[in-house]
């Protein structure tokens, strides 16, 4: 062999594992994507600390490699620097630290001071359930319907860790769905907040909370853990590290471990979780027809968790006296994306009456939120979900009682033999008339279609 031979065979061996050979369409698209973060980031200044590096985090993910040289680079093969920090999101064990630095970062004050408050971060969650009905309806089962439904939180760290156990195939379009409209609530809420309410309502003042003792703030992590994990003991993993770190904050004596947590920890998880979530995005796993589907139904879920927050507080307000009515810009704080929908309260109101801060009272259905968010979630989903999903499934014997009702997919229609299986009062009637059921031949169909059968 020449070395002209020698040198063409190894140039075109050297051309076949460059990224130029092993473009696609797919991922000159993603990269698009990625850049597009990029700039919403540095040039419009949207949550720059978690576009960056999610952004960036995609333009790694689809750099094109030859996939079976075994170069082990790609965040789906094994073994890989990119798959081993990938661990911390598909094990879930990312969002609890991020958890612990937001509990380290955030003052309860005004939640204790006006604990009716809570009552508003709760409304948000309507989103949550919106978005589970139309995944279901659509076609999604169960627990990716539940997953899909957290992104109405505007919670990444939450979305991820939900979906890491209920539908770990579709984690990474669900995380950075939740995370786009999160850096996005700036753009999307205050139209929604501005449609939903009148002039004389933006001007309502709100009194002044009243002072929080510092027993008060010790305290109220610790009650606040004991109340929400005994009721939901599977949220102790985000719950427990919440307030743990404001724990740490409010004790007065690990102020150095607050700063540790709130500060350089965070940021370094933050760092992580935001690159690893970006490269996951890989366009041969990333690009599927569900992907817009997600996309789609997290925006809907959003925009209904942020009317349902703006609307219960003009509903509140009927029943409330003049001098304790809330300004319903607050209810948009519902969600929880901490302290990012507090400070678009605050700023509409100061819209409309420059003199009229509403920071301190939108924190309060802020953390609520979070809270709310997290206990919705698992009792729900990591609950209720899987026990539909087994039902589905024929995995659940007759007369199960079940302690949550569902109130979204609570008839299911056999095919077969047209029979009908009914959730009432919290007890399940499996397959009664079904004629087919000793077989485990049922295939069930979801309400949408049990109406249309009706009819």
């Amino acid at each position: 062999m020449g070395f002209i031979d020698f040198l063409g065979d190894n140039s075109v061996q050297f051309w076949e594992y460059t990224g130029f050979a092993n473009c696609t369409l797919p991922h000159l698209a993603m990269i698009l994507v990625g850049l597009f973060f990029i700039y919403l980031a540095i040039k419009k200044n949207f949550e720059p600390m978690l576009l960056v590096p999610i952004g960036f985090g995609i333009l790694i993910g689809n750099i094109p490699f030859k996939i079976d040289a075994g170069l082990e680079v790609g965040i789906y093969e094994e073994g890989s620097v990119l798959n081993i920090l990938y661990q911390g999101v598909s094990a879930g064990w990312y969002p609890p630290l991020v958890f612990l630095g937001i509990g380290a970062m955030t003052d309860f004050s005004s939640l204790i001071a006006n604990p009716k408050l809570m009552l508003v971060g709760a409304a948000a969650q309507f989103g949550i359930f919106g978005a589970y009905m139309v995944a279901l309806a659509i076609g999604f089962a169960p627990d990716q319907a539940g997953a899909i439904a957290i992104i109405g939180g505007a919670d990444g760290p939450t979305a991820i860790f939900l979906s890491s156990k209920l539908a770990p195939n579709l984690m990474g379009a669900i995380a950075v769905s939740a995370y786009s409209y999160m850096a996005l609530v700036p753009v999307i809420q205050p139209p929604i907040m501005r449609l939903l309410t009148t002039k004389k309502e933006r001007v309502i003042r709100m009194k002044p909370a009243r002072a929080v003792s510092q027993n008060e703030k010790i305290m109220f992590p610790i009650i606040g853990l004991l109340l929400t994990c005994f009721l939901v003991p599977s949220g102790l993993p985000l719950l427990g590290m919440l307030f743990f770190g404001n724990l740490l904050r409010e004790s007065g004596v690990t102020s150095r471990l607050a700063k540790t947590a709130s500060g350089p920890l965070c940021d370094i998880v933050t760092i992580l979780l935001g690159m690893t979530v970006g490269a996951s995005t890989q366009a041969s796993e990333f690009l599927t027809p569900s992907t817009l589907g997600i996309f789609a139904l997290g925006f809907m879920a959003f925009i209904i968790a942020s009317a349902s927050g703006v609307l219960f507080v003009k509903i509140f307000n009927l029943v409330l006296p003049k001098s304790k009515k809330i300004n319903p810009l607050i209810g948009n704080a519902g969600v929880s994306a901490v302290p990012m929908s507090a400070r678009i309260s605050n700023n509409i109101g100061l819209e409309y009456d420059s003199t009229n801060y509403l920071l301190m009272h939108a924190m309060g259905p802020n953390v609520a939120g979070v809270m709310s968010v997290i206990m919705t979630y698992l009792l729900h989903f990591l609950c209720l979900c899987n026990y539909e999903n087994r039902m589905r499934f024929g995995m659940v014997e007759l007369e199960t009682g079940i302690p949550f009702v569902s109130a979204l997919t609570f008839r299911y229609l056999c095919i077969k033999c047209r029979a009908v299986s009914w959730y009432i009062c919290g007890n399940f009637l499996y397959d009664r008339d079904c004629l087919c059921k000793k077989n485990r031949e049922c295939e069930y169909v979801g309400f949408v279609e049990f109406v249309a059968w009706l009819s």
